[in-house]
């Protein structure tokens, strides 16, 4: 089964506010100068498109990432390689920095981020054509630079790819039209609850607009779980209780690792949400993006803990060896 991530590459410095953020924003003034004085920080390989394809990985599909890089890749590339992530679609300008990516979280893990572009920037020279089509099961075009998002999603129309689009972050970014440009033809949209609304206010769209738009919309909704739903179809995923809370940071990527898994190998709705919900947990109970693992048998034993058994799993278990 052959997936590519397209997303950006970057190197993540996380810090932690011992504190609540909201009781130093002032509304009523108009505007914002604050500074927050944090008490750690690490530094860690990040991006969207590595943070979904090592989820990918580690739940034993062989993704392919599609980024544009840096001359500083050459380490980080060596390690995605290490975790089972064909990096033979990336390509490291050697004129460009890999982009930077910046987080502050507070106690109750609210989010104040900064992303510089560096590399990403030349992500709209990468292109599908010249693939095979037809050796290609799923695409998910995550955020990246606007131009090559919308620029692959084409792409993916013209040679009939079928194609997911989790605009997520680069909402900010994008204007209403260039929404609907990549929603149209795509297979499925995934966000969080707040980017569902973004969507909706930069579209004019409704929910029942967007499900004649995707055969399958995807949210999440952080504490209170996931929810898959087409036209006629609604399924309601919990969470998987995690052993600590540590940082949310990535965790929507993790849970897009494991929904594409559930996707491709043609699992049920209810287990492809669980698969994704058990992915985020893994993250959320550590330190940056890519810094959990586990084993397949692993995984297994906790969904089953978490949610009861499912004929799928014994498929999942065989899944490393089938797409080798």
């Amino acid at each position: 089964m052959s997936v590519i991530v397209t997303g950006s590459i970057a190197t993540d410095y996380l810090m932690k506010y011992p504190g609540r953020f909201l009781e130093h924003i002032l509304p009523e003034q108009g505007k914002i100068s604050v500074s927050f004085l944090v008490e750690e920080k690490q530094m860690s390989r990040g991006g969207v498109g590595p943070n979904i394809a090592y989820s990918l990985a580690l739940l034993g599909q062989k993704p392919q990432l599609m980024g544009a890089a840096g001359q500083d890749f050459g380490d980080y590339r060596a390690w995605l390689e290490a975790q089972g992530v064909d990096t033979s679609l990336t390509v490291a300008f050697p004129d460009e920095f890999t982009a930077t990516f910046t987080v502050i979280t507070d106690v109750e893990q609210n989010q104040i981020a900064g992303f510089h572009a560096g590399a990403m920037s030349r992500a709209r020279e990468l292109t599908l054509r010249g693939l095979d089509p037809r050796s290609i099961d799923l695409v998910i075009i995550s955020p990246n630079d606007p131009a090559g998002m919308l620029k692959i999603a084409c792409e993916c129309r013209e040679l009939g790819i079928k194609f997911i689009f989790d605009p997520s972050q680069q909402l900010a970014r994008l204007d209403g039209s260039q929404v609907l440009a990549g929603l149209e033809g795509a297979y499925a949209l995934t966000v969080n609850d707040y980017e569902l609304e973004l969507v909706k206010s930069k579209t004019g769209l409704d929910d029942a607009d967007l499900l004649g738009r995707v055969e399958l919309l995807v949210v999440t909704r952080g504490g209170d779980g996931a929810t898959l739903m087409s036209r006629d179809r609604r399924v309601d995923v919990p969470v998987a209780k995690p052993k600590a809370i540590v940082d949310p940071t990535g965790v929507g990527d993790a849970f897009r690792g494991g929904l594409i898994t559930g996707l491709v190998r043609g699992y049920s709705w209810e287990v492809t949400g669980r698969l994704g919900s058990l992915a985020a947990t893994y993250c959320l109970e550590q330190a940056g993006t890519m810094n959990h693992r586990y084993t397949l048998p692993e995984f297994v034993a906790r969904y089953r803990e978490s949610f009861g058994d499912a004929p799928e799993l014994e498929d999942l278990l065989v899944g490393r060896q089938g797409n080798q």
